[in-house]
């Protein structure tokens, strides 16, 4: 029996505010992906049980390329697995848009290839339903 919620995919675009510069060259800590992931995983939660769900686990994360300030992150979560309460997403942070300050200080441009910049595997879990 197939379950109508496996591959539900969520999407979230923000711009990553200088503000959150966390290290030199104006890069952003990973957590800064993962809040975003536990922000999508929020509403693929409502989207599929009617719930916010509350964040369980990570099974994997891969933090593959730099998140920079001045970035637009895309950020993904598709649902591979349904259980009773629980429901495990796979995630993808992507840096669809950068920041040029090489250019001046308000210049950016639009990635033709977008860069994974974060990976990862989670599990939400939700009430039963009533």
């Amino acid at each position: 029996m197939s379950d109508s919620r496996v591959g539900l995919t969520v999407t979230h675009r923000r711009y990553v505010p200088y503000s959150h510069a966390h290290y030199a060259g104006n890069l952003v800590d990973g957590a800064y992906a993962l809040g975003l992931f536990g922000d999508v995983a929020t509403e693929v939660c409502i989207r599929t049980d009617g719930d916010e769900g509350l964040f369980a686990s990570y099974s994997d994360v891969q933090f593959r390329a730099p998140m920079k300030a001045g970035d637009v992150l895309e950020v993904v979560a598709t649902v591979t697995r349904v259980g009773t309460r629980s429901r495990t997403i796979e995630f993808e942070a992507r840096v669809v848009c950068r920041g040029r300050p090489d250019r001046s200080e308000s210049a950016a441009e639009v990635l033709e290839t977008p860069v994974v910049a974060v990976t990862a595997t989670g599990t939400v879990v939700v009430p039963l339903p009533a």
